[in-house]
């Protein structure tokens, strides 16, 4: 048997109590990677109780951002995660994904300690 391929996509959303700082900016600060582990472990929790958990391998968060505009009261954060394209699961279902993670996160309003803008998610585009 050969080994499944593996495919990504990518999870986005503003957090709205993480002020953004410079700090975020560089992956090398002790903020990013600490942030970073942060939010790898709430994602990875978040998506291994979905409907792509059996082949869910993991989120790794590339990029934290200002908020919209220039608001740095906000930090924008972009994961890229990964599944295995096994034969036997579904394709990936961005929209129903997208409501999990909804239903997950009580509206797109909490992630872990983090309070989410609720328009903010978007899965895979």
């Amino acid at each position: 048997t050969t080994a499944a391929a593996l495919e990504r996509f990518t999870v986005n959303f503003t957090i709205t109590n993480l002020p953004y700082s410079a700090d975020l900016e560089n992956p090398d600060s002790a903020r990013f990677k600490a942030t970073q582990k942060v939010m790898n472990t709430l994602l990875d929790r978040l998506l291994k109780k979905s409907s792509i958990g059996p082949v869910f391998r993991g989120c790794e968060t590339t990029d934290f951002r200002y908020g919209p505009g220039s608001d740095r009261d906000q930090t924008r954060v972009d994961a890229v995660c990964t599944y295995s394209k096994e034969p036997w699961a579904a394709p990936l279902d961005r929209v129903g994904l997208y409501h999990q993670v909804s239903n997950s996160t009580r509206g797109i309003t909490q992630l872990g300690p983090y309070s989410l803008h609720k328009d903010s998610l978007y899965v895979n585009g």
